[in-house]
């Protein structure tokens, strides 16, 4: 097997939690450049890797491992492939470095490309949104997934902007609409950029169900590992596991607990862990991510979704 060309995010931390031996089967959620899958197999594991790109299914064909079955689509649709015997499961959200270092497919706007931005290559794209969609609309994406405190003004210049095709010229409507300065640290379209991609590629959805799947695959004493890059998604899979855990906060006098019977489904929920200064020093890609793990129990996946505004 070759070396990736992709540094895996907490790969050592990620693989201690998921502890794979010769024989179990593992799950990679997010395929990407194959790090946490080629770990995985040199532990001995069997591994069933997902990713909706196919451009990442047809680059791991490459590694043509006995005890590897690679398959495009999305993780939320695990199931369909897997059976409720999982040992392992490992996810890494979000946007791709291969996704965001090839300006043809539209993540970012370090170089000039297509305003694209799909991670499947298929359906709506960045631009078919902006340029169809409502001035209202647009706000609300922008608010809701970038954070971005100024995301009518935003909206207002895109309209007046359309058409829009090329992520130059999205990335020239934002920073005209907040008065971007050139000497300014953080390039004023990066919450526009980042809320646009989840919501073309549906990410806090994908990542909900995807975790409801993982509940449901994982068998007894099973391990779960997933890597977060923002706020909204830590957020949501913090929630996933505080509430299938068990340690769903209490009440108040003025608001009090509600009760739920439900057998905890998760248990020795660890806290998040960080990179360290070594890590960051050889990829700074990881200073944004998070890990949560946590070990199934034996009960009965529960049949509530989590939605980050929950």
């Amino acid at each position: 097997m070759t070396a990736p060309h992709h540094l895996p995010v907490l790969l050592d931390e990620v693989v201690s939690a998921l502890a794979p031996s010769p024989g179990e089967l593992m799950v990679d959620a997010t395929f990407g450049a194959g790090g946490y899958t080629r770990a995985l197999l040199a532990g001995g594991a069997r591994v069933i890797a997902f990713d909706r790109d196919p451009d990442a299914i047809a680059a791991g064909r490459a590694l043509a491992h006995d005890d590897l079955t690679l398959v495009e689509g999305e993780f939320s649709r695990l199931e369909d492939s897997v059976d409720s015997d999982v040992d392992g499961l490992t996810m890494d959200v979000g946007v791709s470095s291969m996704q965001l270092d090839r300006a043809e497919r539209g993540f970012s706007f370090q170089a000039d490309g297509p305003l694209d931005m799909r991670m499947a290559q298929s359906g709506p794209s960045a631009a078919d949104f902006l340029n169809e969609a409502d001035e209202e609309d647009i706000a609300d994406v922008l608010y809701r997934y970038g954070d971005e405190p100024k995301s009518r003004r935003i909206a207002r210049a895109i309209v007046a902007a359309r058409p829009l095709t090329r992520t130059s010229e999205l990335a020239m409507v934002v920073r005209r609409a907040l008065g971007h300065r050139p000497h300014d640290k953080k390039d004023p379209a990066t919450r526009t950029f980042q809320a646009i991609r989840i919501h073309v590629n549906r990410e806090l959805d994908e990542l909900s169900d995807g975790l409801a799947a993982a509940e449901r695959v994982l068998k007894p004493g099973g391990r779960l590992a997933v890597v977060t890059f923002h706020s909204l998604e830590d957020r949501l899979v913090k929630r996933f596991l505080r509430d299938r855990s068990g340690a769903a906060p209490g009440g108040s006098r003025h608001l009090p607990a509600a009760s739920d019977a439900r057998t905890p489904s998760f248990e020795g929920v660890g806290k998040a862990v960080r990179a360290g200064e070594a890590e960051l020093a050889r990829n700074p890609r990881a200073r944004s991510a998070t890990l949560r793990t946590a070990r199934r129990t034996g009960a009965p996946a529960w049949d509530q979704a989590v939605t980050v505004e929950s």
